[in-house]
């Protein structure tokens, strides 16, 4: 269990105790204020959590906590609680608890309309005149309705939790767990009451059984009634009374599929009106989906938890529809109609909270790295090792050799891998963008800067990792600033003066040869040293050709995921044409190369061969449409000018990459444009799937 300590009892003190008092895994163990009137104080004493006036008196008598959360926002009191622990306790500030307050308020909002939804069910369930009793896989009751306790005189308190032979022997419940049989419409005595009983697995996961229900009507009391209403008008009158003040949307057809009768909600829900709905068609108001009303006239079987889209706004809901049987002739058929789009809406919320959690995690680990070669199991073992240190480290090696992925692999095996894993490509930014990326910016900084500035990556990545793609491209002013940030593991943002600590773990990749820019002025020396703390080389892949077919079943294997296919084998003819090619875009081209094969197998092959493969070369790339052939550039036949224009700069920066093996840099040098230009064309293309090269 880890312990927390708070430091600050105001609002933010109070919510995160709230927040925290039913996590199992977490226990405050105190809160620290100088003003012990302040409300987290008093919100600690009704939960018997020891309070202090000195965070001082608080480490002495309690011992250092796994974590503190200091949420007073004074700057000099996380400095001193730093200083205090000296490392030995996670210290998080007040910014990031603030962030944790908004995301904890979110999630128990979130918690608390869903309990809502809960209670509003419940509601339902006893409002019901039909007994329904449930239970789960283990034989105990779980759900046990107010028409049930009343039918058989159980309480439900007595009866939830407890086994179902104990409380309701005559029930065909456990039978129904156990064999997974329905019955339907048996008749029993509850309490000399006359009942017909329905009983029905619950269908999980896999079409496993994780429970059963039954559900059981007083038929006594149904006769009675049938006995007082003699006159049909009248009882006509009655039912057409209780569907217009329900609150579920209803719907009744003929047996031939017109429209019958509407309820008020269901007008309200779809939008159509009686006039527009009644004598037409049952499939009138549907704008997504097949009609239920019909497909139960043509079975003459009830129809459960379809979903559908209705009416113009096309609102997303779930349909149950029943036959109608008059003395056992099928009349018509009745839908029931709920409203989902808000419960579609939660849990879209929801899935985008998860989306921006993931985005701020690292994908590979270790385990995702091929590595037979002797050079690649040395980089591994040199990334492993590293990964226990909070040490700089320096990725070097060419592109497309897996740099990205030692830096998530890194990050995974290290003390932070709880924390952020940040990436950026510093090729990619113009450099002052690249500043105000990393470093973030004040407001007012430049013309078209939020308002109340912005924070930058280093904040985004504090107690996780930082990776720095492309770093020998950084041009000199910005290499001044990740110096500082990386000597005095604080940054200044763009327009600002106040140093902000950050704690950050620095992966840096290049493909660059950094000891000559350094020798050519482009790269910084002092920088240079501060980055090479832990130098691993990613050797290419023509030096491991020992690792190819590993690494091409891998990639077959995520390709068929991907592509629905089902290779299981490389040919040995297809593996001797990859082993013959020198790959200068490394395991990417090699990716590309195998995706491209693949694309054009059927679904039942099952060995990719030689000549399904692109053509390979040794020393060339794969050749692909409009390549040059026998020294000649090929144009399509009927290809427009834009067309020729745009395949021969495709074909140019190709050719540019193959003759540099990669080199981003020295390709863009040879094609007369800057390397940021070179990253625009490469991203265009391949959206136009003109280039594909990652």
């Amino acid at each position: 269990m880890y312990q927390v300590m708070i430091v600050g009892a105001g609002e933010g003190g109070s919510k995160l105790i709230e927040a925290l008092q039913n996590q199992s895994e977490v226990k405050v163990s105190c809160i620290v204020d100088k003003n012990p009137q302040a409300p987290g104080f008093i919100c600690a004493e009704t939960r018997g959590i020891p309070r202090y006036t000195s965070y001082e008196d608080a480490l002495s008598e309690q011992g250092p906590p796994d974590a503190v959360l200091e949420v007073t926002g004074d700057d000099e009191v996380y400095r001193h609680l730093v200083k205090l622990t000296n490392g030995a306790t996670t210290i998080i500030s007040g910014r990031v608890a603030h962030i944790f307050i908004l995301l904890l308020e979110d999630k128990l909002q979130l918690i608390g309309q869903l309990e809502e939804r809960k209670n509003e069910l419940q509601s339902v369930l006893d409002a019901t005149q039909e007994g329904m009793v449930s239970i789960t896989a283990d034989g105990r009751i779980s759900l046990f309705n107010k028409a049930a306790s009343q039918m058989t005189g159980i309480p439900v308190e007595t009866a939830n939790g407890r086994p179902v032979t104990e409380v309701f022997p005559d029930s065909k419940l456990a039978e129904s767990l156990r064999t997974g049989r329905e019955w339907r419409n048996r008749k029993s005595v509850i309490n000399d009451m006359e009942v017909i009983s329905h009983t029905v697995p619950i269908f999980g996961h896999g079409n496993a059984i994780v429970g059963a229900l039954e559900v059981f009507r007083n038929v006594t009391q149904l006769r009675d009634m049938a006995a007082k209403i003699t006159n049909l008008s009248e009882v006509q009158i009655l039912l057409e009374s209780i569907i217009q003040s329900t609150q579920d949307a209803i719907s009744v057809v003929d047996k031939n599929g017109m429209g019958l009768l509407i309820n008020p909600a269901y007008t309200k829900l779809t939008g159509f009106r009686p006039q527009d709905v009644i004598g037409k068609p049952a499939d009138v108001d549907i704008a997504e989906g097949d009609s239920m009303h019909m497909r139960v006239l043509q079975t003459g079987r009830p129809v459960k938890n379809v979903p559908l889209k209705v009416g113009p706004a096309h609102r997303e809901v779930i349909v149950n529809v029943a036959p109608l049987y008059v003395n056992e002739e099928l009349r018509g058929s009745v839908g029931v109609i709920h409203d989902v789009s808000e419960i579609k809406h939660l849990t879209d919320e929801l899935d985008k909270a998860h989306t921006l959690l993931r985005s701020v995690q690292a994908k590979y680990t270790f385990t995702d790295i091929v590595a037979e070669s002797s050079a690649m199991v040395l980089a591994v073992e040199q990334a492993r090792k590293a990964a226990e240190t909070p040490a700089t480290v320096l990725l070097r090696g060419e592109s497309g050799t897996g740099k990205e992925l030692f830096a998530h692999a890194i990050h995974n095996e290290s003390p932070r891998t709880r924390h952020s894993f940040v990436r950026v490509n510093c090729a990619s930014l113009s450099e002052g963008l690249l500043e105000s990326e990393l470093f973030g910016y004040e407001e007012g900084a430049f013309t078209g800067a939020k308002r109340g500035g912005k924070k930058g990556l280093f904040d985004e990545a504090s107690g996780g990792t930082l990776f720095l793609d492309e770093v020998g491209e950084m041009s000199l002013s910005t290499q001044a600033r990740l110096l500082r940030a990386l000597q005095e593991q604080e940054i200044v943002r763009v327009g600002g003066t106040k140093p902000i600590r950050v704690d950050v773990r620095v992966i840096a990749a290049t493909h660059v040869n950094l000891e000559q820019a350094v020798a050519s002025g482009k790269f910084r020396e002092d920088l240079y040293y501060r980055l090479n703390v832990v130098p691993i080389t990613i050797p290419p892949l023509r030096y491991r050709k020992g690792d190819l077919e590993s690494i091409a079943m891998h990639l077959i294997q995520q390709q068929n995921l991907l592509y629905g296919r089902n290779v299981e084998r490389l040919s040995a003819s297809a593996l001797e044409s990859l082993r013959a090619y020198d790959w200068p875009g490394n395991v990417r081209e090699l990716e590309n190369t195998l995706g491209r094969a693949m694309i054009h197998m059927n679904s039942y092959d099952r060995v990719l061969d030689v000549s399904q493969l692109p053509v390979l070369q040794p020393g060339n790339t794969a050749e692909s449409p409009g390549d040059s052939k026998d020294g000649l550039w090929t144009i399509p036949k009927g290809a427009t000018l834009h067309e020729v224009v745009r395949l021969a700069e495709a074909a140019a920066i190709r050719q540019a990459l193959q003759e540099t093996r990669g080199n981003k840099t020295e390709a863009a040098r040879r094609l007369g444009i800057s390397l940021r230009s070179l990253y625009y064309k490469l991203e265009q293309l391949e959206t136009e799937g003109e280039l594909d090269l990652d």
